[in-house]
């Protein structure tokens, strides 16, 4: 017996390595917690206090923020790209042979045999979705 389940194809999933945290946020407040130690014992304390609430925040941003489903690193990242990148585009024609398709008229039947109104029997709307999200056809 075969049995056939629909499976979900867009699963982003990082594991959690630090109790709750993923990899990359423990990083992030971790660098961030290791410049305010040593900040602690280099800097003066009103200096301390004011970078820590900026690495802070900073590093909770980094870690935490995501606009789109997509991570700011990774927002970042793409903008820094983009903005190194050249954004001159050229269109270069190819050499094609043209082709030439000939169109056949379809013949109409008797227009008693259509209805006025076609009702789906299911929303289109989310049998789309479902063929989208697992793959199907």
């Amino acid at each position: 017996m075969n049995m056939r389940f629909t499976l979900p194809q867009f699963i982003e999933h990082e594991p959690k390595i630090v109790g709750p945290l993923t990899f990359r946020q423990f990083s992030f407040i971790g660098v961030a917690a290791a410049i305010c130690f040593i900040l602690y014992y280099t800097a003066p304390f009103l200096v301390f206090l004011i970078a820590c609430f900026i690495l802070g925040g900073g590093a909770i941003t980094l870690a935490f923020l995501k606009i789109g489903g997509k991570s700011l690193p990774a927002i970042l990242g793409n903008f820094l790209k983009f903005s190194v990148s050249p954004k001159m585009f050229i269109w270069r024609k190819i050499e094609a042979p043209i082709k030439i398709l000939k169109k056949e008229k379809i013949k109409k039947e008797s227009a008693e045999e259509e209805l006025p109104l076609k009702i789906a029997e299911r929303s289109q709307l989310k049998k789309l979705r479902t063929q989208i999200e697992t793959k199907t056809k």
